[in-house]
């Protein structure tokens, strides 16, 4: 009896024509070796990302040319987040494997991913093995990120991005996670299920450009601190404590030498520095718990965290 799986891969593109015309056709020559060995079938679900250059036009070709190719249209721009749970929430098979448009994500390892599914493990992330293809400012940051993730209590796996296998237990879990703020690296370790790693080498990036600018990067690891830890909120009011003990101790220090040295000078620095440098302390404590009460603005309206516009296959029946 043949026991081979089916295996899906899903893939969120965001303004990629200049990069799928040439990773696609590698990815289903590697993927074509793959059904001859471990898989009975694999489909690959293109999902696109609201992309305001040829990006649906190529997706669209790509599903006509081939069978294993699945084009799904968002309606906008939701981000990569919401894209790759488009995709993970209606791909078929016994696993889904998860990776970028780029494939700076070695595809060669993803035997192994279901070698290791084969053996019992529920999820199977691939982890970078060194980051020497960084900058030193993107290697330092990305440390300093996970440093405080785990600070923070919050289950990340280190060098791991969404490069990951799910099987259908763990997706079908996933499904009842109704948060909008999402931030799949921190809620996929909280599903429990077991796990392991395998490690590869990403690679230069084929062609255009990286979507993840510095400016994206800090909004997804702010999303990923205030998503799951309240620990910065403890912070601001021990900090507050603090500063009301240092205040304390700053009111004694000026009636001591007020009246006992009788040595003080009349002059603007000892109050405009106080003042200034407190204001912006709580105005930094402000925007924090703003950042927390925007968050829970946005899951009370419980909206919809993407809508699909179009699927350019039917589900197998």
């Amino acid at each position: 009896m043949d026991d081979r799986m089916n295996v899906s891969f899903v893939i969120p593109c965001y303004n990629e024509e200049d990069v799928l015309p040439i990773t696609i056709p590698k990815l289903l020559k590697e993927l074509e070796k793959l059904r001859n060995k471990d898989v009975n079938k694999t489909l690959v679900y293109l999902v696109d990302d609201g992309s305001t250059d040829r990006t649906w036009d190529i997706i669209d070709r790509l599903s006509d040319e081939c069978e294993f190719v699945v084009g799904v249209k968002l309606s906008r721009n939701c981000g990569h987040q919401r894209a790759l749970l488009a995709g993970l929430n209606i791909a078929e098979g016994e696993a889904v494997i998860s990776m970028d448009a780029d494939l700076q994500d070695d595809i060669t390892i993803v035997h192994q991913m279901v070698e290791e599914y084969r053996k019992g493990s529920e999820i199977v992330y691939a982890v970078r093995d060194d980051r020497t293809t960084d900058s030193f400012f993107k290697r330092q940051t990305a440390l300093l990120f996970y440093r405080v993730m785990a600070w923070l209590g919050a289950e990340v796996i280190h060098n791991h991005a969404d490069f990951r296998l799910m099987g259908r237990r763990s997706l079908d879990q996933l499904k009842t996670f109704k948060e909008v703020n999402l931030f799949l690296r921190g809620m996929i370790p909280l599903l429990g299920f077991k796990s392991t790693k395998v490690t590869y080498q990403r690679g230069e990036r084929a062609a255009g450009e990286s979507k993840y600018p510095i400016r994206k990067m800090l909004a997804l690891a702010v999303d990923g601190i205030t998503s799951f830890s309240v620990r910065p909120l403890r912070l601001v009011a021990l900090m507050g404590i603090g500063f009301a003990f240092a205040a304390m101790i700053q009111l004694g220090w000026i009636f001591y030498v007020k009246y006992s040295l009788d040595t003080a000078i009349p002059g603007w620095a000892s109050t405009l520095i106080p003042i200034t440098f407190f204001g912006g302390v709580q105005l930094f404590c402000l925007g924090l718990v703003g950042e927390y009460i925007g968050k829970i603005y946005q899951e009370t309206k419980q909206r919809p965290s993407f809508i699909i516009e179009k699927i350019t296959k039917e589900k197998s029946q």
